[in-house]
């Protein structure tokens, strides 16, 4: 899916919700978000295989799109933190009950692997 089409007024609100969370890492990153403001390194310790090249886009992507808020401090040597937008955590929010089909899907696969 393009980002485009997170910005077309003229697509499915649920295609255009898709668009902003596409992608591998960016609903994890939500998830970990949604405990409080986090430095990159911490993400990308707590996200073994995410390149520090892919966690930047995503995060920039996602800066972009209203969700997580980028705040620098300017001690030496200089202190990033990224935390969730208002917008941001409606977004977790809405997403919640998403989460919750999913682990129930996961729980029924489950189950039915045992029975076999």
């Amino acid at each position: 899916m393009t980002r485009s089409r997170a910005q077309d007024p003229n697509v499915c609100g649920v295609t255009a919700a898709i668009a902003v969370i596409d992608g591998k890492w960016k609903t994890t990153l939500l998830w970990l978000l949604e405990s409080g403001p986090q430095r990159p390194g911490e993400l990308r310790r707590r996200l073994p295989g995410l390149s520090e090249k892919v966690l930047t886009q995503a995060l920039r992507e996602m800066e972009s799109d209203g969700l997580v808020h980028r705040d620098v401090h300017d001690a030496l040597p200089l202190k990033t933190f990224y935390s969730l937008t208002a917008f941001g955590l409606e977004l977790a929010e809405a997403l919640a009950p998403v989460s919750d089909w999913g682990h129930r899907r996961l729980r029924k696969l489950t189950d039915a692997q045992s029975a076999s």
